[in-house]
């Protein structure tokens, strides 16, 4: 009978050799910022909805002594919503690759579980930065993170907004438009923007590229002033910028390696209050077990189910349609 299609097996690997170092070093980067800095819920729905309230605009307030009571409309909260979409990852490793020595048990069960737990959570990661509308269809998509701006958005010429449809229940997709450079012109523009709208910025994640274009901002001429020389007796140059404190907010630039994975990604940068941001859990993260044994060889799943909450699209913000590859992509 023959092996289950994409099974690894001994003479496919090349950790088997007993000369080789017993170390391997994984340089695939880990770091999944927004989906890290969210917290964590649960649901019991495969579309999980929340209301969305806000404030009256501010106005005059003046009254007679003495009046009657008028009594003011009362506004029912937006209700919005999301569905929970499907991450996993799968490996099968023969028996005989397990039992043979190798060069850092690269190929062995539990080095796959881990690896394969940190591919879902960066696969989670890049779902959240995609410019993908929502469906309820089978296989359900979540609505990324692109898709809910609708207030505090900075866009090239021609861009449009995507956000929550209260007709269909879904959220639609951004509109590309043209790109353009990452100025603090525009930061400051967009930050404003959601202060305005009662919003506070504490991130600005953004693409390693563009992580260096902030750096520049340090050359501008009215910040000149604010600069000064390192001390501890030795010489350094300093070429780096973490914290931006502007007119409406100190915000932390933080770079993201998953926006590199495509110039979609890379042409935002996202100004997030991690308390406007959660993520919703049907099924946790988990490694499925008691797989049935059909072959000589040992299989493994790990799988989760979720989704993006926005508990107000108006307290986060977006600089879109901005290199973020290099200064021409």
């Amino acid at each position: 009978m023959a092996k289950i299609a994409h099974t690894l097996i001994s003479s496919d690997t090349v950790g088997n050799r007993e000369d080789l170092s017993d170390v391997v070093s994984r340089i695939t980067p880990e770091d999944t910022p927004i989906y890290s800095m969210m917290k964590k819920e649960t649901t019991t729905s495969t579309h999980p909805e929340w209301e969305i309230d806000e404030l009256s605009a501010p106005g005059e307030n003046i009254n007679s002594e003495g009046d009657e009571f008028d009594f003011d409309e009362v506004k029912t909260p937006d209700r919005v919503g999301n569905y929970t979409q499907i991450f996993r990852k799968t490996w099968s490793v023969s028996e005989t690759q397990e039992a043979v020595g190798h060069a850092g048990n690269v190929e062995k069960i539990k080095y796959q579980k881990l690896k394969k737990g940190i591919e879902v959570r960066k696969d989670i990661e890049f779902a959240i930065l995609s410019n993908r509308a929502s469906s309820a269809t089978d296989p359900r998509k979540m609505g990324s993170l692109a898709c809910w701006y609708e207030t505090n958005a900075t866009r090239g010429r021609g861009g449009t907004n995507g956000g929550f449809e209260k007709r269909t229940g879904l959220t639609s997709a951004a509109g590309q438009g043209e790109k353009r450079a990452f100025t603090k012109a525009l930061l400051d523009a967009t930050m404003q923007q959601v202060y305005t709208s009662g919003g506070n910025v504490r991130f600005a994640v953004c693409s390693p590229y563009v992580k260096s274009v902030f750096t520049t901002f340090m050359s501008d001429a009215n910040v000149a002033h604010f600069r000064y020389a390192a001390s501890g007796g030795k010489n350094t140059i300093i070429a780096t910028a973490d914290v931006y404190e502007g007119d409406f907010g100190k915000v932390m630039i933080v770079p993201n390696r998953v926006q590199s994975a495509n110039d979609t990604l890379a042409s935002n940068v996202h100004l997030l209050d991690s308390d406007m941001l959660s993520f919703k859990n049907l099924r946790k993260i988990q490694d499925v077990r008691n797989l049935a044994k059909t072959g000589d060889a040992q299989k493994g799943v790990i799988i989760g189910e979720g989704t993006l909450c926005v508990k107000n699209e108006k307290g986060i913000g977006v600089v879109a349609d901005i290199f973020g590859m290099n200064a021409l992509a």
